[in-house]
C-alpha cells in the first residue's frame, strides 16, 4: 500500500493546487487578491507562489503603477510556457492547437481532410505537428499533455473511442496512439463533454451550475451536461447524446427523413447545400448563412430551428437547466432565429420547467472544443502541480 502524505505536505499540496487554479481559471491575480480568495496569510502565498514560480507553472512581476505610492502587490500569472496540445479530429478538418497555461492559443491549424482521418493518421498528424512547433512557436515551451475532443462515445478511463460512427471508428485505443506517437501524456474525451466544460467555466455558462449544452459540427449533434456546477457523463460515459434523440415534428414540411434521429434533421450538411458550399469552417459557414438573402436558404433556417426547438424542450424538460449552451453550426441557427426558438420551446417545454430559462449561443465560438481539450490535458496538473513538475 502507498505511504500516505502526512497532513502537512497534503494541505501544502493542496494549496499550491488552490493558486495554480486559480490563476489558470480566473486569469492574472495579485497576491493580496490571492490572500482573500484563499485565506492564507501573505507570508504563506508569498512561500507557495514562489515554489510554483521555481516549478515554472506561474510568472510573477511588480506592475509599474505610475503615481502609486508604496510597493505594489505583485501580480501573478499562469505560465504560457506550459502548453497543452490540444486536438478535435472531425470528417472534414482536424483541428489542432497549443493552448498555453494562462489560456493563451500559441498557435493553431486547422488541416482539412482528403478523406475520412483514421486514427493512426489523426496520432501522426498531431507528432508532425508538434515536431514542426517546436522549431517555432513552441521553442523552449513544455508540453504538458496532450488533450482530444473527438466526436463519439468515449470511454475516458482509458481513452478508448468506443463509437465515433461518422468517423467510422470502433474500440479505437486513440489514447495509446496518441502517446505512442508523441511521447506526452494523452487524454481522451466526447467533444460536446468538453465544450460543455469550457463553456462553463469560461463562456456562456460561467457562473451558472445547470447547463445543457449541445454541439453542432460536421459529425453531427451531441450534448454535455452541466449539473451541480459538474460535468455529468452517465454510467459509461455516454451520456448527452441528444442527436440521437427523435424531436417531435408536427409539421410534415418541417421532416427531411421518415424517422430521423434530430442530426438527421438538423444537419450541418443540409445548411451547407442551402448556401451552395463543399465545405466551410464554423466562421465561413456563419457569415454566408448570415449575409444570405435567398428564401431557400432562410426557410431551412427556419425549419431546423423549429425542429431543435421541439428537441431543447425534451430537454428542459427532463433536466430543467437554467441555461441552454448551442456551440457550433447551432450557435448560428440560435443567432438567426433567438425568438422563434424562445417562444416554440415555451410552448412545447412545460411552462414550470420554462421560468428563468435562458438559451445562448457558446461564447467561446471556434474555440470552444479546443479548450475543453486543453482542460483535459491539463486537469493532472491543476489537481496536483507538485506531483506532476
Amino acid at each position: 500500500m502507498p505511504s500516505q502524505p502526512s497532513p502537512a505536505s497534503g494541505t501544502r499540496a493542496h494549496n499550491l493546487a488552490r493558486i495554480l487554479r486559480l490563476v489558470h481559471e480566473e486569469g492574472a491575480q495579485s497576491r493580496a487578491t490571492l490572500t482573500e480568495a484563499t485565506g492564507l496569510n501573505r507570508s504563506t502565498i508569498a512561500d507557495l507562489v514562489a515554489e510554483l514560480v521555481r516549478r515554472g507553472l506561474v510568472d510573477e512581476r511588480v506592475p509599474e503603477l505610475p503615481g502609486r505610492v508604496g510597493r505594489p502587490s505583485p501580480v501573478v500569472t499562469a505560465s504560457a510556457g506550459v502548453v497543452a496540445i490540444a486536438v478535435n479530429p472531425e470528417v472534414d478538418a482536424i483541428e489542432i492547437a497549443a493552448v498555453g497555461l494562462d489560456r493563451s492559443i500559441l498557435v493553431r491549424e486547422r488541416l482539412p481532410n482528403e478523406g475520412l482521418p483514421t486514427p493512426e493518421g489523426v496520432a501522426e498528424t498531431i507528432r508532425a505537428r508538434v515536431d514542426a512547433w517546436r522549431e517555432g512557436p513552441l521553442a523552449g515551451a513544455r508540453i504538458e499533455a496532450v488533450g482530444v475532443a473527438v466526436p463519439g462515445l468515449v470511454r475516458t478511463s482509458d481513452g478508448v473511442v468506443r463509437n465515433a460512427p461518422h468517423l467510422e471508428w470502433t474500440d479505437v485505443p486513440l489514447a495509446d496512439l496518441v502517446r505512442s506517437a508523441t511521447g506526452s501524456p494523452a487524454f481522451v474525451d466526447n467533444d460536446a463533454t468538453l465544450g460543455a466544460i469550457a463553456e462553463h467555466r469560461y463562456g456562456a455558462g460561467r457562473g451558472i451550475d445547470h447547463v445543457v449544452y449541445l454541439n453542432g459540427g460536421a459529425s453531427g449533434i451531441g450534448g454535455g451536461l452541466i449539473i451541480h456546477g459538474r460535468a455529468v457523463a452517465g454510467a459509461g460515459g455516454y451520456a448527452g447524446e441528444f442527436g440521437q434523440n427523435r424531436p417531435r415534428i408536427s409539421a410534415d414540411g418541417d421532416r427531411r427523413t421518415g424517422d430521423g434521429v434530430l442530426e438527421a434533421e438538423v444537419s450541418r450538411r443540409l445548411l451547407l447545400d442551402a448556401v451552395g458550399l463543399d465545405a466551410a469552417d464554423d466562421e465561413r459557414l456563419d457569415a454566408e448563412l448570415t449575409s444570405s438573402e435567398s428564401p431557400t436558404v432562410a426557410d431551412e433556417i427556419t425549419r431546423q430551428a423549429h425542429v431543435l426547438a421541439s428537441a431543447l424542450a425534451n430537454a428542459v424538460n427532463v433536466l430543467n437547466p437554467t441555461l441552454v449552451v448551442l456551440g457550433g453550426f447551432l450557435a448560428t441557427v440560435a443567432d438567426l432565429r433567438p425568438a422563434q426558438i424562445a417562444a416554440d420551446v415555451g410552448a412545447l417545454a412545460m411552462s414550470e420547467s420554462v421560468e428563468g430559462l435562458e438559451i445562448r449561443p457558446a461564447a467561446l465560438g471556434a474555440d470552444r472544443l479546443l479548450i475543453g481539450a486543453a482542460e483535459l490535458a491539463f486537469a493532472g496538473l491543476l489537481a496536483d502541480p507538485g506531483e506532476r513538475t
